[in-house]
């Protein structure tokens, strides 16, 4: 297996994305290409064409750090998009025999980390994997996310969720936003480790079911979960504004704790202790849900 195609696809679109005037290039003429032409990155870079060309077919093998960054540059790269090409480069080379038993391994959730999530009872916390699995939720992140939770077809995935799941569309109030930051934290992760079968079968899944997926991963862009803000309508308590933070565990699992919460003195603050009575009250996990405790365990909850 190797990731040309993916190389050759992002060089291609963001090279596409750029016009002359952009970086000081003169015109001349007619253009057939919507952006810059390979001379021109070439040139930019300061790599000859051939060498550029190379680059563009998907081989980035032994590459230096000098030419990515020059690359980079020249196609205007962010920091996550920057990220991301040194990921392919890396993925590009040699696979160490340790790096390939680690991808084939899948990550548990340590009971210590279990147990951060579920004392949090006033604050919805999960556990995710960079599959976008959620693997562990203490009670008020079951209760937020019920309708994630009560469609035992998406295994608590969060892009299955979002492409596969009529009710996502209600819940996340901007559906399309969300959708895409979740794409492009998908195809992160594809350029990190492009030998994961079960990322692959999910990709593929995802392609051949949503159209809107297909589209957006068309579109080759990379996203990372960071701090934000998340806006959704939850069918008990209504709309709310949640600020999410995101803590990547120090080791090479891949897992991450994310937590919400509301400002103080705010009708989500409100409206979260609502939902963490009803959920104390009912022992249910939302009015679609199942009630259950925070749980490590080495599959996506499935309820």
């Amino acid at each position: 297996m190797d990731n040309r195609d993916a190389v050759s696809a992002f060089l291609r679109s963001r090279r596409d994305r750029i016009t002359p005037d952009q970086v000081g290039l003169p015109v001349y003429g007619q253009r057939r290409v919507p952006g810059l032409r390979r001379g021109e990155v070439a040139t930019l870079a300061g790599v000859s064409v051939e060498y550029y060309t190379r680059l563009e077919r998907g081989n980035l093998q032994g590459v230096s750090d000098g030419v990515l960054d020059a690359l980079a540059r020249a196609l205007r790269l962010d920091a996550t998009e920057r990220m991301y090409l040194y990921d392919l480069a890396r993925a590009a080379g040699p696979t160490p025999a340790a790096r390939a038993r680690q991808r084939q391994s899948r990550p548990t959730v340590r009971p210590s980390v279990a147990r951060i999530v579920a004392g949090m009872p006033g604050l919805p916390a999960f556990v995710m994997n960079n599959r976008l699995d959620t693997l562990a939720a203490n009670p008020l992140g079951r209760a937020l996310y019920s309708e994630l939770f009560a469609d035992a077809a998406n295994g608590g995935n969060v892009a299955r969720f979002a492409f596969l799941t009529p009710a996502a569309r209600r819940f996340y109030t901007d559906w399309e936003h969300m959708a895409r930051f979740a794409v492009g934290a998908l195809r992160v992760e594809a350029g990190r480790n492009p030998h994961d079968r079960e990322l692959s079968h999910l990709i593929g899944e995802l392609s051949t079911r949503s159209e809107e997926f297909r589209v957006m991963w068309g579109s080759q862009d990379v996203h990372v979960f960071r701090d934000t803000t998340k806006r959704v309508h939850h069918p008990l308590v209504g709309d709310l504004e949640l600020e999410q933070e995101t803590m990547n565990l120090p080791d090479e699992s891949g897992l991450s704790v994310l937590v919400y919460s509301a400002a103080p003195g705010t009708p989500t603050e409100d409206a979260l202790t609502l939902l963490a009575n009803w959920s104390a009250t009912t022992g249910q996990a939302g009015p679609t849900g199942q009630g259950q405790d925070a749980a490590s365990t080495d599959e996506p909850y499935r309820p």
